[in-house]
């Protein structure tokens, strides 16, 4: 792992998202709550804030990192047939949350696809990526 230890501690955000498209039938079922495994947003946001929880577990030489918050927003994109995820994580510590960020909403998306690929297996997680970072020395990026 990197040393961290000569870094400052400062307060630490990170925000990533990412998508999966599916069939329109797909997401109706999302949409209206009536998927044979359940609640699929509700337990896709806690298997999204589990994950972030265990980054350090799961990411070979990723520090463990003490989060104070994790938020994760789902939203229903019915012109798309998608579902959007978007992930805030803080910290206040001497290393960033962006593992942290993009574990979740990873985790997330596939809990999506693991509760409705009996009815679609045909669904895609797509651009999983970091939308912005502050803290630390680097300061803040916002992607473009």
């Amino acid at each position: 792992m990197v040393d961290v230890g000569s870094k400052a501690e400062t307060a630490r955000v990170a925000r990533a998202g990412g998508s999966i498209f599916m069939q329109p039938a797909t997401l109706a079922l999302i949409r209206d709550g009536s998927a044979q495994k359940g609640d699929v947003i509700g337990i896709a946001r806690i298997a999204a804030i589990q994950a972030s929880k265990r980054t350090g577990d799961l990411i070979p030489l990723c520090h463990p990192i003490a989060l104070t918050r994790v938020a994760v927003d789902f939203v229903v994109d019915e012109a798309k047939n998608a579902v959007h995820c978007e992930v805030i994580a803080e910290c206040h510590g001497k290393t960033g949350v962006e593992m942290e960020a993009l574990t979740a909403a990873s985790v997330g998306l596939l809990t999506i696809y693991d509760m409705c690929k009996a009815v679609d297996r045909g669904m895609r997680i797509e651009n999983i990526r970091l939308l912005e970072k502050s803290g630390g020395k680097s300061g803040h990026w916002l992607a473009e």
